[in-house]
């Protein structure tokens, strides 16, 4: 369980955004050197987690609850077989590229220490967004990649470090609750009964998966 790449992203003019500037950093690419990781603060006011790397959209992306995305090469893998092309290492936007790890298994509050010092916690799956469509020029690709379940995995920064390619990943910690990101992700997407689910994960959870879970509560009942 390691690192592929660490990925960064720079501020890009693009057709295909609805940021106010048009601007984007999905387009990330891996980078050689140490990276530096840390808490960025509250959405819509703090950006990436990772030093060097760009948020343009703060409406909806960065933020202290998804200040770190991550996605399995494994799932990767399947996508590129799937859609007949090469998908580099950052092609999803995501900031770390892992393999031997089970995203789409990995339970909310679930903390990963990356390398010798970063430790970062589980808080939700990627909600696939015309941007995401847009940069990978892919025809109903929102719907593709929300019917396949395999988000990736957004995390807090629990405490900060260094990170660099080739780092070791340890799983230090597991909840009981057995809340999934792919339960998190098909409540939130497609099986909305499943939103009750999501309170056994508590304040691990993304507030806004927290909120919409409570709401459904108190709505509909459990």
């Amino acid at each position: 369980m390691r690192l592929l790449s660490v990925n960064l992203g720079r501020a890009e003019a693009v057709p295909y955004t609805d940021q106010p500037e048009g601007l984007t950093g999905i387009d990330k690419r891996p980078t050689d050197g140490p990276v530096r990781v840390a808490d960025p603060g509250p959405k819509g006011v703090g950006a990436s987690g990772l030093a060097g790397d760009t948020v343009c959209d703060r409406r909806h992306h960065g933020g202290e609850d998804q200040a770190v995305y991550a996605m399995a090469r494994e799932d990767m893998d399947d996508w590129a077989r799937e859609l007949g092309r090469e998908l580099p290492n950052g092609s999803f936007g995501e900031n770390l590229t892992t393999t031997g790890l089970d995203l789409t298994g990995a339970l909310i509050g679930e903390r990963w220490r990356v390398g010798p010092e970063l430790l970062l916690e589980v808080t939700s799956g990627r909600i696939p967004c015309r941007t995401f469509q847009g940069h990978l020029d892919e025809r109903r690709w929102v719907k593709r990649f929300t019917e396949k379940g395999a988000p990736g995995a957004y995390f807090r920064v629990l405490e900060p470090g260094e990170i660099r390619a080739g780092d070791p990943v340890r799983i230090v910690h597991r909840p009981a609750h057995g809340v999934t990101v792919a339960v998190q992700f098909r409540a939130v997407t497609t099986q909305r009964e499943l939103l009750p689910r999501l309170l056994a994960a508590g304040p691990a959870l993304h507030p806004e998966s927290l909120a919409a879970a409570r709401k459904y509560v108190s709505e509909y009942g459990a």
